[in-house]
């Protein structure tokens, strides 16, 4: 009936265990006593190897925390045969927690033995780098590698912001899960320390580039389990995300691959706006790196406008965002809501009620978020922007219930 199974062809009154004996191949096959003998002295000779200190065939493994000064290469594991090449994967292999779904990865290519302080681009791509971007010395960068610069400090300290009264049990426990899981300080400032970090790094190839910590980080509505956004900034004007930026990215995963010990399995994913993914073993922080993809540097900054304009705001756009993710609809790859989406549908809800509880901060302070603005003062501008003082009074509760109702029944 199962003409592969293991037990054809034998008696059924035979039930010897399996075993393998010294003199015997598969447990039934007797080896002849030259070729035992071959075998044994081959086996006795990697012994011998593997113990008596051989470098190259057991790589030294240092027990000691990883730091960023840590700048040793890693052994290449595309260099070495594996008996996991050129197969399928196992329906019983599983996916590991780096694994992603629904996305196409590129593995790093046998590397070059020396990495070149300027790595030149591809001549058969339509590049349009300033002459300048890979010519000039690296700049110096922020300050104890903390800050984005000398003048940033004030990102990185506490907002003084008076958290809402909660009058009622739900109102409560809204406050509660946001006082747990919101962002603290000291998550921002680590995340920080590996931008800085690898900005050095990733200077020593293109000298005059910029790498801004962008997104849920900065922008006042991530957690304390919230993975790090990076922009690399190479020139002001756009960039072809198909060719370009993808080639850069390339460059950068090889790099981290095989220069920086403390960043663990850089990814290449293709996407619309393609990013290098990896995680970093210091903090255990993840990151996503894109290249030029500047307006997500003013949409963090606008976003951080309106999350402490109302302190209602931040709160509820928790909430609805652990709401989202429990019922399974914050996964964009999965063709659900990404958490952007979340923050833009309660900033929306906001702006629309009877009375509303934000106002529109562009259009009350265009002068501040003017598209045309340098990117070096983008995140000074909405600094001046005071407070916004509703005449809606209602709870982080009713709040709730109403952006629930809104896009179930009422948003066409």
């Amino acid at each position: 009936m199962f003409p592969n199974s293991p037990g054809v062809g034998r008696s059924p009154h035979l039930s010897r265990p399996f075993q393998r004996h010294p003199g015997e191949l598969f447990g039934e096959v007797p080896v002849p006593p030259a070729l035992l003998h071959l075998t044994y002295q081959k086996n006795a000779n990697l012994s011998r190897m593997l113990m008596g200190g051989n470098v190259l065939a057991m790589p030294q493994v240092s027990s000691q925390p990883w730091s960023y000064g840590n700048r040793t290469p890693i052994i290449n594991p595309v260099s070495s045969p594996s008996q996991f090449q050129n197969r399928k994967r196992r329906s019983d292999e599983g996916i590991n927690e780096y694994d992603l779904k629904r996305q196409r990865f590129q593995s790093p290519q046998q590397p070059p033995s020396i990495i070149h302080q300027s790595v030149p681009l591809r001549d058969d791509l339509p590049y349009s780098f300033p002459g300048l971007l890979l010519q000039q010395p690296p700049r110096s960068p922020a300050v104890n590698g903390q800050v984005q610069s000398s003048g940033d400090a004030w990102l990185f300290e506490d907002v003084e912001t008076t958290l809402p009264v909660a009058n009622d049990k739900l109102s409560q426990q809204i406050l509660d899960l946001f006082q747990a899981c919101q962002q603290q300080i000291s998550d921002l400032k680590k995340k920080d320390i590996c931008r800085a970090e690898l900005q050095r790094e990733i200077q020593q190839i293109f000298p005059q580039s910029r790498l801004y910590l962008v997104g849920s980080s900065l922008n006042g509505f991530g957690t304390r389990s919230s993975d790090a956004d990076l922009c690399l900034v190479l020139k002001d004007e756009p960039m072809n995300q198909k060719t370009e930026a993808r080639h850069i990215l390339s460059l950068l995963q090889k790099h981290f691959y095989t220069r920086l010990g403390y960043i663990e399995r850089p990814q290449l994913i293709r996407a619309k706006v393609p990013i290098v993914k990896f995680r970093d073993k210091v903090s255990g922080v993840e990151f996503d790196l894109n290249v030029n993809n500047v307006v997500g540097i003013r949409n963090t900054f606008l976003l951080r406008a309106y999350a402490h304009t109302e302190n209602r705001v931040r709160p509820l756009v928790l909430v609805v965002k652990r709401w989202a993710g429990h019922h399974g609809i914050n996964d964009a790859s999965r063709g659900t809501l990404s958490s952007y989406s979340l923050v833009l549908m309660a900033l929306h809800y906001l702006q629309t009620l009877p009375e509303p509880v934000l106002p529109s901060l562009q259009k009350s302070y265009p002068e501040c978020f003017n598209p045309a603005m340098q990117l070096h003062v983008v995140h000074h501008a909405p600094r001046n922007i005071p407070q916004y003082v509703s005449k809606n009074a209602s709870s982080l509760g009713d709040l709730l219930v109403g952006f629930l109702k809104y896009f179930a029944i009422e948003f066409e």
